[in-house]
């Protein structure tokens, strides 16, 4: 059985390749920012606090806007629900652990972090390995991306700006999303979703205050959901025998 410091370091392995998408993109919000007119010590609290690029990112973009402050809330809220579904996928991996171990993975549970373990814990299961310390393993995938994290956007706040602009740091953002997301599309349900979502992004582009984002998230969410719930009820009406044997 793998050990715990086997676990943690093999965590932090498996994160590394990500990096390369996720300096940059701390880079990135580091000098939007700034650039929005947030306080250094404010820009970095909030890399500390919610540890989430895509919403500080657009929480920049609106701030030097003048947008409302409930328009930034609600629009923050609404591009991290998708944590909610993160958590509700690990949780069955973590029930067992104590409220601090779940209180402190629930804070590492970012984008990154999530994409590697899950797939951790999947393969894991499907091998019939032991699941005792597979937390370690997201201990150390989370405390890799969120020290990466908090360095690259201290090094933006305060070296951002000597950056050439044609370095074009912006595009690693939709580099660093399409590394995570595309690995995972493997059923109808989830290429449907991305579809649905990429193309209502793409259409709202031009909406006030970011809303083209929000309503893709809905629309994305939506059509994801509406198509599992098909599928789900196709297979109750006309179970395969792989379905029908696992209730034998």
């Amino acid at each position: 059985m793998p050990s715990r410091r086997s676990e943690f370091f093999s965590g932090v392995k498996a994160e590394l390749p990500i990096l390369l998408g996720t300096f940059p993109f701390g880079i990135l919000y580091g000098v939007l920012a700034l650039d929005a007119g947030l306080p250094p010590a404010l820009a970095f609290a909030m890399s500390s606090i919610v540890v989430a690029g895509s919403s500080q990112v657009i929480a920049a973009g609106l701030f030097k806007s003048a947008t409302p402050a409930i328009v930034i809330i609600l629009t923050t809220l609404v591009v991290n629900l998708r944590h909610m579904l993160y958590s509700t996928s690990v949780a069955p991996h973590v029930k067992h652990l104590s409220r601090v171990w779940k209180w402190l993975l629930a804070y590492l549970l970012t984008d990154e972090a999530y994409a590697v373990a899950i797939t951790h814990y999947n393969r894991s299961e499907s091998g019939a390995t032991h699941l005792t310390h597979k937390h370690w393993y997201f201990l150390g995938a989370g405390l890799t991306l969120w020290a990466t994290w908090q360095a690259s956007t201290a090094l933006g706040i305060f070296v951002g700006t000597q950056i050439p602009g044609s370095w074009g740091l912006d595009f690693t953002v939709a580099l660093t999303f399409i590394a995570l997301v595309v690995p995972v599309l493997k059923d109808r349900p989830g290429v449907a979703a991305f579809a649905a979502a990429g193309i209502a992004a793409v259409a709202g582009a031009g909406l006030p205050y970011k809303l083209g984002l929000i309503a893709a998230a809905f629309i994305g969410i939506g059509v994801g959901l509406w198509l599992e719930t098909r599928q789900a009820g196709a297979l109750h009406l006309h179970p395969t025998p792989a379905s029908e044997a696992q209730y034998e």
